[in-house]
């Protein structure tokens, strides 16, 4: 993330996590330093993975205080593995005790989506298939979450509900139908945004062709459905994308690969990924 992203759309969002963990005052840390004492302390990996959002840890700290120095040996998107001393962060002994929780809370978020992430990411190397991300992130967190979707490999679906249309089942109820649906949005939106539809059957796939959706999203089908499906989208004169979407996770996703789709979208990307477990240890004055 560049400054310009961290002080327009993330400094705000720090800021709060910090106001959440400090409502008042750091009880802890003021018993035991009641006075300014410069320190220094090293993070640490516990377990391999990939390393993400150590800008945004560090910019923690200097939220909390602008002097405060991190040192990093790696960069977003690197190979970490268990054991290794990644970095060092110096400054007010008292700053470094209150920062550490929020700080490691997104790097430890961020470097897990981003280590999951990589790992479904390689499962469909090779094929045509792109990697999406989807809204099912975390609230207030969304930005975090989806650059590390990136940093791992992924690519980002829409980001909000201002970005783009996606024409979803409750959308095509209250429609009245696919093609209602398709046609209200081509006449609502402006012509430079692409209409997405969602599908769980073959006669709304043959809806959406007719209607002529720019990228039909093929979701929760079986295999043979959904070959199917392909098939009729494929012989359309209207050139449409398409996505495959519905409980994908890393056990399941090779049954994906051989279809040749355009996209395969994963929530689990982002509401499913464990952590990768990181510390910031041996605290000690300088």
């Amino acid at each position: 993330m560049n400054s310009i992203t961290m002080e327009l759309n993330v400094d705000n969002l720090i800021l709060g996590a910090l106001r959440e963990d400090i409502s008042s005052e750091d009880v802890s840390t003021n018993a035991v330093m009641p006075k300014a004492q410069q320190g220094m302390v090293e993070l640490l990996v516990k377990e391999d993975g990939i390393i993400c959002g150590l800008e945004v840890f560090k910019r923690v700290f200097t939220l909390l205080d602008s002097n405060t120095e991190c040192v990093f040996t790696a960069k977003d998107g690197d190979s970490v593995k268990k054991g290794q001393k990644i970095g060092e962060v110096r400054g007010d002994i008292r700053v470094l005790l209150s920062g550490e929780r929020t700080a490691l809370n997104y790097l430890q978020r961020m470097s897990g989506i981003a280590t999951y992430t990589s790992k479904v990411a390689k499962l469909l190397e090779g094929s045509r298939t792109k990697l999406l991300d989807t809204r099912k992130t975390s609230p207030n967190n969304r930005i975090f979450e989806k650059y590390a979707v990136t940093v791992g490999g992924g690519h980002n679906h829409r980001y909000n509900l201002s970005d783009g249309v996606l024409l979803k089942d409750n959308h095509i109820g209250a429609a009245g139908g696919v093609a209602k649906a398709i046609k209200m949005a081509k006449e609502y939106a402006p012509f430079v945004r692409k209409i997405e539809v969602e599908v769980e059957n073959l006669d709304m796939v043959k809806e959406a062709v007719e209607a002529k959706a720019d990228i039909i999203m093929l979701d929760n089908m079986d295999t043979e459905t959904m070959k199917e499906a392909i098939e009729i989208i494929r012989a359309s004169k209207h050139k449409i994308e398409i996505e495959v979407s519905g409980n994908v996770t890393k056990e399941n996703i090779s049954r994906l690969t051989g279809l040749g789709v355009d996209y395969v979208s994963s929530g689990a990307l982002t509401h499913s990924s464990p952590i990768l477990d990181l510390s910031l240890k041996n605290l000690h004055a300088i």
